[in-house]
């Protein structure tokens, strides 16, 4: 990523001209950047961030520094009806815009009223931020119940499924989302090295391409094999991957390869995320109708932290478990049943009193 050369905003200069305005706020933006980069975030990232801040410089149609609230009203309402972008797509570019404002007001508010006579405002406020709060029904999993039924009926179909080796391929990509809460890219991108069984009392799986917070690039993680993932492994390295072709013997062959080959290696290639997603759909299609185009690799990795959680698995041993940055960001993804509360309270209460009766 390469940015424009900028001078130092710390010595306020007059802006005599209204080029001299278009340079200042291109150093504005590119010292933001600048700032990105040196917190560590990878050149994707910053590029994103970039062409969101200047899509909002055109259709303000002023000087960033100009920004009002009620200009991020209407940017994200022509976000919404007329670019007719997803709720995810204007959350990202919220929080763009308010980090950029943030550091803007933290770092050059001075420097920016001496040079324009402007007071820097934050555009994104608690009233116009598009929220998560919607998505929150949607990403609730389904009961476990439901996911037992669906796995069972999956797995009973196997071996007279058309196309078996796509099919148990897909079956254990959607078993790790359940059951370990591995992401969609993080396990297509699992080679066969990554199964480590000789880690832990489990064996471990090592996810060498975890998603970093904010783009600062893979963040990898040792992910223990609990909750029966370590035999899934061995019955798809022992019955299933030889069958994909005579790679499975290269430690650095993809442990979920497709039917093509790598034109490059003469092994199997990489199987791709639309192949996985599909392969989920179509079995929830058939076996929980009712879920029909509403559970998602993303909604297993909820189910995933919500059973662990229900059945006693700390918050801080789930946070390690999914590799989030911050603890809150795994509560976001526990989803209880209404009993919960009177089951903890009774457990306790169980605890307690053994404790005092010396059982």
């Amino acid at each position: 990523m390469v940015l424009a050369a900028v001078r130092s905003i710390g010595f306020s200069q007059a802006l005599r001209s209204e080029q001299d305005e278009e340079d200042f706020e291109q150093e504005l933006v590119d010292q933001f950047l600048l700032a990105q980069i040196g917190a560590g975030v990878t050149d994707q990232f910053v590029r994103t961030e970039r062409s969101v801040i200047f899509e909002f410089a055109r259709f303000l149609d002023q000087y960033l520094w100009m920004a009002s609230p009620s200009d991020a009203d209407r940017f994200l309402a022509h976000l919404r009806h007329e670019r007719r972008q997803a709720r995810s797509t204007r959350e990202s570019k919220a929080g763009t815009l308010a980090r950029f404002f943030d550091f803007l007001i933290a770092r050059y508010q001075g420097d920016i009223h001496a040079l324009t006579g402007y007071v820097v405002l934050q555009p994104i406020d608690e009233f116009n931020r598009p929220s998560s709060s919607a998505f929150v029904a949607a990403r609730i999993p389904p009961s476990d119940p439901e996911i037992e039924t669906l796995f069972a009926k999956w797995r009973d179909a196997l071996p007279e499924a058309r196309k078996y080796l796509p099919a148990a391929r897909d079956y254990l990509a959607a078993s790790l989302w359940r059951r370990a809460g591995l992401r969609i890219n993080e396990t297509l991108m699992l080679d066969i090295k990554d199964w480590r069984p000789d880690l832990g009392e489990h064996g471990k799986i090592h996810v060498r391409f975890g998603k970093g917070s904010r783009g600062r690039g893979a963040k990898p993680r040792l992910v223990p094999a609990i909750n029966s993932v370590d035999s899934l492994l061995q019955w798809w390295l022992t019955d299933v991957r030889h069958q994909f072709g005579d790679d499975y013997l290269d430690p650095d062959a993809p442990l979920f390869p497709s039917e093509r080959r790598d034109q490059h290696t003469g092994g199997c290639a990489r199987v791709g995320d639309d192949a996985l997603r599909a392969g989920l759909a179509g079995a929830v299609e058939r076996w929980l109708p009712a879920w029909q185009g509403r559970l998602s690799p993303h909604g297993l990795r909820h189910y995933c932290a919500s059973s662990l959680y229900a059945r006693g698995l700390d918050l801080k041993a789930v946070q390690e478990l999914l590799g989030h940055e911050w603890l809150s960001t795994t509560t976001r993804y526990i989803h209880v049943h209404a009993d919960h509360i009177d089951h903890a309270w009774a457990v306790a209460n169980e605890r307690l009193a053994a404790r005092l009766t010396g059982e």
